[in-house]
């Protein structure tokens, strides 16, 4: 059967008049050289990612089967009215026998993930400190315009170092918005999920326990990336003390404001990779903000236009004490440019 996307659903206000390219399949196939296993870039819980050539552009494919049509549309529907420069850009889409297709703009360096656990055996340089608060600050930015400034706010309910992609001069996009929702702009924008869905770590307490999703959803994933960029640890470990079990990125940082003294407990969890080349103070106060974002309570976490600002400071006051520091290439491998 093929799934078709068809005139209806733009009477249905689905999409905008200058709205994404329908690509035929033949196109993505010849794109994708038929879905070669060698241009498979990603893969998840339901679709694989390919690079592509698509008329003369570099093309990220995302491939699902079309029982997975309710994710097609999720991403389809948010994507036509977002533009961002820190949200991944939807330039298309098509449909075939057994598949739908989403066509993204191709985001070079890989996800945030390949960049923080491991690097290394990814082919990448450690990130630098001053990099880090930039990407920190770009993946704000891109989750606070879906939350605000778009006509229709969306909760995007994955968020996580996988779904923050990095460009060539390593600045963020978010990306995968094949679980998000529409919520209402009121006071109360509370919407009760049918299922459980996200990633586990970075969930907050009222979505697994009462299927709650606002935009502190979000929020709190964020939370856990900030802890992600902090550490460079995933956001569940295993636990050094009981192997059998998994330690959580949510515990690790409330450990460290539980200390007698915080900056010390911070110190022993902060990225070996960073070859203590950083301002401590802050990265104390990134980790302030992420224990803010943590908080368990949806009410008493922040909306993300209000970290956005103080994330930025942060920026500027790293920046200028890597300067001062002289940039040594040693300690300051990650790379770092302005835009």
């Amino acid at each position: 059967m093929v799934f078709v996307v068809g005139c209806g659903d733009f009477e249905k206000g689905y999409f905008d008049a200058e709205g994404p390219v329908r690509y035929n399949i033949e196109e993505i196939e010849e794109a994708t050289n038929n879905f070669d296993e060698s241009k498979k870039i990603g893969e998840g819980g339901y679709a694989k990612v390919f690079f592509g050539i698509l008329r003369g552009q570099e093309v990220a494919v995302k491939m699902m089967r079309s029982n997975k049509s309710k994710e097609f549309y999720a991403e389809l529907k948010v994507l036509c009215k977002v533009h961002h420069i820190n949200v991944v850009e939807l330039l298309g889409y098509a449909s075939g026998d057994d598949h739908v297709f989403l066509v993204y703009e191709y985001v070079r360096n890989g996800s945030l993930s390949d960049h923080l656990h491991d690097p290394l055996l990814r082919g990448y340089q450690p990130l630098s400190w001053s990099a880090r608060t930039q990407i920190a600050v770009d993946a704000a930015k891109g989750i606070e315009y879906i939350h605000d400034h778009t006509k229709t706010r969306y909760v995007h309910r994955d968020i996580k170092s996988t779904n923050i992609l990095l460009d060539d001069c390593l600045r963020a996009k978010v990306a995968d918005f094949g679980l998000a929702k529409l919520v209402e702009r009121s006071n109360d924008d509370e919407l009760i999920a049918t299922r459980l869905v996200g990633t586990p770590g970075y969930l907050p307490p009222e979505s697994v326990k009462e299927l709650q999703v606002t935009s502190k959803t979000d929020v709190f994933a964020f939370g856990v990336l900030l802890g992600e960029l902090i550490t460079g640890k995933r956001a569940l470990v295993r636990d050094n003390k009981e192997p059998g079990r998994l330690k959580s990125l949510i515990t690790t940082l409330a450990e460290v404001f539980e200390a007698e003294e915080p900056q010390m407990a911070l110190e022993e969890i902060i990225d070996l990779n960073l070859r203590s080349g950083y301002p401590l103070e802050e990265i104390y106060k990134m980790a302030e903000i992420a224990q803010w974002c943590l908080s368990e309570e949806a009410m008493n976490r922040p909306e993300m236009r209000d970290i956005v600002g103080p994330l930025a400071q942060i920026v500027t006051a790293s920046v200028e004490w890597e300067a001062s520091m002289g940039g040594d290439s040693q300690v300051f491998s990650g790379i770092f440019n302005g835009r």
